[in-house]
């Protein structure tokens, strides 16, 4: 099936391009590399698995309210438009605002597939190279998942304009430490704590056990751009250090401003835009949603040094200061046992159901 036939949103273009301009680089001396990057090599490889297999595709979505989230997870939910609503105008508004949701998952796991490939092609040092092709095989699983996921609710929706902009950076700088810096930091960042709300709050199994096995693997990827910037950074100039924090905090602002605006969304349906935005904005659950986006990316961002007075300003602004004592390492086993968690349930259910037979 062609997601492309289920974007409400007409005459999207079949593919998007993005020219390059850098060196790519080879690593005559072969070395052993760094033990930590060479530890998580081969943790990468030990943990690659089977998007057919893993996850049980035989489960469905609930009718009504596809993830089962709890109806106030919603944006609109007790506006005035949400109350004029029918029934079954929720229950349309509910799939296509979770659809919306889950395609910025997908969109963002095809945009680091591309980054992960350009990462082995560009990085100096061998370590690096080998542990950014295991990550370019977990993105290519992702995008799998996220779009066997994506067809169970019949509709789908293309890139939004503030994550394309970032990816259009990302790809496009030469420097192969921005393209980490984008796509390891602050996409992936973002990532993990939009997948750990859905892993964490939703009723629907499938679709709690899709974004704990993707988390599992991006906990690592996160370890991977903190381990190589965290050594790079040292290196650079304090001009060069102030240019990458001006980016953080202007890739902040951007990120945080859209990832809750589904404007394409109220569009689609018919729905007065405008008034649909503005609440949406100022509810409850936007904010609260906007500062746990940033629980990963603090913590990360202070590790790898990038902790000037820019970059602090803007998480004080934000409110997500808190964050920056949390434990990245921590925060990676966490997300790796919850994994291992739907897995022992899922045998658990086979055992009784054999035993039964």
């Amino acid at each position: 099936m062609s997601l492309r036939d289920l974007y409400p949103i007409p005459d999207i273009d079949p593919c998007w391009s993005v020219p390059q301009e850098y060196n790519a680089l080879f690593d005559w001396e072969f070395d052993e590399g760094r033990a930590s990057l060479m530890h998580l090599y081969q943790k990468g490889k030990d943990m690659q698995w089977d998007a057919v297999n893993r996850i049980d595709w035989s489960l469905e979505l609930d009718p009504e309210n596809p993830m089962q989230l709890p109806p106030e997870a919603g944006g609109l939910y007790g506006s005035p438009i949400w109350n004029r609503m029918s029934e079954k105008d929720r229950i349309e508004l509910t799939t296509h605002a979770q659809a919306w949701n889950i395609s910025q998952f997908l969109q963002g796991e095809q945009a680091a597939l591309l980054c992960a490939s350009k990462i082995v092609t560009q990085v100096p040092d061998l370590d690096a190279k080998f542990y950014a092709a295991t990550q370019v095989m977990d993105e290519a699983r992702h995008v799998e998942a996220y779009k066997k996921l994506l067809e169970k609710f019949g509709v789908a929706y293309p890139m939004t304009g503030p994550l394309q902009e970032l990816v259009d950076q990302a790809m496009r700088d030469s420097r192969w430490d921005m393209t980490y810096l984008a796509m390891q930091v602050v996409i992936e960042g973002l990532a993990l704590a939009a997948f750990g709300t859905i892993r964490d709050i939703a009723q629907n199994p499938l679709a709690r056990m899709v974004n704990a096995y993707v988390m599992e693997d991006e906990a690592r990827h996160v370890a991977f751009g903190r381990l190589s910037l965290r050594d790079f950074y040292p290196q650079l100039t304090q001009a060069e250090r102030d240019e990458r924090e001006e980016f953080l905090v202007e890739a902040c602002w951007l990120m945080r401003g859209r990832m809750t605006d589904a404007r394409e969304v109220y569009r689609a349906l018919g729905l007065p835009e405008k008034e649909c935005v503005e609440w949406a904005e100022n509810s409850e659950i936007t904010k609260l949603y906007r500062t746990l986006l940033f629980q990963r990316i603090v913590p990360i961002v202070k590790d790898i040094g990038l902790w000037g007075p820019k970059i602090r300003k803007c998480y004080e602004d934000m409110g997500v200061m808190h964050f920056a004592d949390l434990d990245p390492d921590q925060l990676g086993r966490d997300d790796e046992k919850a994994a291992q968690d739907f897995d022992a349930r899922r045998a658990y259910v086979h055992a009784v159901a054999g035993a039964a037979e």
